[in-house]
């Protein structure tokens, strides 16, 4: 669904809904009950730009150890980087080179600062999403018989019409408004 406040209008179908109906496949034209759990997530913007600020990091240099010789014995070559605001700390010391080093312990700093923003967005969506419920007897929100009788039935708001082929059409929004008028 695209458009203003779709997810914050349409995140209350989260849930299952139960669907009773004389089957079409059934020879004998019994009636079946289908469970749909329903899952709404708002879009997520992946074009996350990681900015980095001078005074939020500690920059240190320090001599390599290790295979090198005589240069990483007497040079300052290893460099740390420490993120401050979230206490990430990386280190780079594959090169004989001081930039080489920085530059990639800036990468892998922006790796790290990336993955956090993607945790941070996951427990936001989580949040969002609230409790799924089983799909199962009694743990529906939402009712539509065909058979005996048409009714539409929300077990939340006890909001309800017979009027199923409208519902089935598209028409939710009284469902939608009496969810939302109860929160």
């Amino acid at each position: 669904m695209i458009g203003d406040f779709a997810f914050g209008f349409l995140k209350g179908e989260n849930g299952v809904h139960r669907l009773v109906r004389i089957s079409p496949f059934d020879a004998n034209k019994r009636r079946h009950t289908s469970f749909v759990s329903v899952h709404v997530s708002p879009e997520i913007d992946d074009d996350i730009d990681i900015k980095i600020e001078e005074k939020d990091i500690r920059v240190d240099v320090y001599r390599s150890s290790g295979a090198g010789g005589q240069h990483v014995n007497t040079t300052d070559s290893a460099v740390r980087i420490t993120h401050m605001p979230s206490g990430i700390v990386v280190a780079c010391q594959n090169e004989r080179s001081q930039i080489k080093n920085r530059d990639t312990a800036f990468k892998m700093l922006k790796a790290r600062l990336y993955e956090l923003e993607q945790e941070k967005a996951k427990e936001e969506l989580e949040k969002k999403s609230g409790e799924k419920k089983d799909i199962a007897w009694g743990s529906q929100i939402r009712s539509y018989v065909f058979h005996p009788y048409n009714l539409v039935k929300d077990h939340r708001t006890d909001h309800e019409t017979g009027n199923v082929a409208a519902v089935m059409d598209g028409d939710i929004e009284p469902f939608i408004l009496a969810y939302l008028k109860t929160l």
